[in-house]
């Protein structure tokens, strides 16, 4: 069963902190079942990598004509002249988590998508063109790659924090005239750009509240509770810390310094250097909240996966696997046995416990159609992704004044 929004009853929330959910919490009951739901997410986690590709391939072309123009505030008065963007390409907007905040001088809730995690203008996902009249006024019209439209002007408006009635004024784009689609549904009233933060320009939530930390913990994908997000702010130790690498060519995106990859206690023997950035600042690995499971260069992936069918003892292997990109299935026991499946560990940086993400069955395997699936992909890509599936239930620190990524395992669960 869904849940209606209107009935959740979040509890008040201090300042520049949000209550965040999975987005399938409110779409289950389109589902027959549960195997139906997860499929509708691994083909829309698809098309969002697929998506990512292409703005690392066109190398990041986004937003190159520029103009200075003068933005309204939620009624319609002109704010101080800003830079915005006048022109992107399309891309798929699409997210795997849901946040809820209250929005305008009314406090009404509002459900916003939070798209990607690297996401610095979530409106860069789309077929995006502004126009700038001769007062400088700046209206947007927007084409998102499952069809739906929307048009309006830029604004800025105030998040109302419920515990200590804290409003903090942002800028945001405000639709005046939409057609109805998954991204803006009923469920949902915007998408919530999470992108690293810039000192200068840039409209994602980091950025605009000045904030260097921000951390959250992921709902797993059967959870029906909330989780928290944070800005300045975070409530976990910081066990295990990766380096953030920043790419000047992709600044928004959140790159870290994965160093080796065991299996159990086998390495995927390749070159520490080859998770380098190339000379043309492409490669590497970055974390997406928005893909669901963990995609890597094929060349590194067929070794992974060698090594993980070795390292799985006494379970036959399917010949056809359940869904998608899944390619290393295993049939469920028939009399119901619990299966032990590999560890995957991670390390940043060098082999240390301290620089050590430690993955078991619930973020390695994934069950669908009676089998257990490895959620990992490989791709055609010099790049990889780091997904949700991985990251449930972990709490994740991003600094980004110490450029670290720190992660805490089973902090929400």
């Amino acid at each position: 069963m869904s849940i209606d929004p209107t009935k959740l009853r979040d509890p008040p929330m201090p300042s520049y902190t949000f209550t965040i959910y999975h987005r399938d919490v409110f779409k289950k009951s389109k589902f027959k079942d549960y195997d139906s739901l997860l499929e509708n997410r691994l083909a829309r986690s698809h098309a969002r990598a697929s998506s990512l590709a292409s703005i690392i391939e066109n190398e990041n072309r986004i937003g190159e004509n520029e103009t200075l123009t003068r933005q309204h505030n939620a009624q319609g008065s002109k704010i101080d002249r800003e830079k915005v963007p006048k022109s992107t390409s399309t891309y798929f907007a699409n997210g795997e988590y849901v946040a809820s905040f209250r929005l305008g001088s009314q406090e009404s809730r509002k459900y916003s998508e939070n798209c990607f995690l690297h996401g610095e203008r979530c409106l860069e996902d789309l077929d995006l063109s502004y126009k700038c009249t001769s007062d400088h006024s700046c209206t947007y019209y927007v084409k998102y790659g499952d069809g739906a439209r929307t048009k309006g002007f830029m604004a800025d408006d105030v998040i109302t924090f419920v515990l200590d009635q804290r409003p903090v004024r942002i800028i945001l784009g405000c639709s005046k005239d939409q057609t109805s689609g998954t991204t803006f549904s009923g469920e949902y009233s915007g998408i919530a750009g999470l992108g690293r933060r810039k000192i200068m320009g840039g409209y994602s939530l980091p950025t605009q509240f000045g904030a260097d930390i921000m951390s959250m913990c992921l709902p797993g994908f059967y959870s029906a509770t909330g989780s928290s997000l944070n800005f300045h702010t975070t409530k976990w130790p910081r066990a295990t810390s990766a380096k953030l690498l920043l790419n000047i060519k992709y600044p928004s995106f959140y790159f870290v310094n994965l160093y080796k990859v065991f299996i159990n206690d086998r390495e995927v023997e390749l070159s520490p250097s080859w998770w380098n950035f190339k000379k043309d600042l492409t490669g590497g690995i970055f974390v997406d909240t928005g893909t669901v499971i963990s995609y890597f260069p094929q060349e590194f992936y067929t070794i992974f996966r060698y090594i993980f069918r070795e390292e799985v003892r006494d379970i036959p292997l399917v010949d056809t696997p359940a869904a998608g990109p899944l390619d290393t299935c295993y049939k469920e026991d028939p009399s119901g046995r619990e299966l032990n499946f590999p560890v995957v560990k991670l390390y940043f940086g060098s082999v240390s416990p301290s620089n050590m993400l430690l993955l078991a069955k619930e973020r390695v395997i994934l069950h669908l159609r009676g089998q257990y699936c490895l959620a990992f992909a490989g791709w055609d890509r010099s790049f990889a992704i780091l997904g949700s599936y991985q990251l449930q239930g972990v709490g994740l620190t991003f600094d980004t004044s110490a450029n670290t990524l720190s992660f805490d395992i089973d902090a929400c669960n």
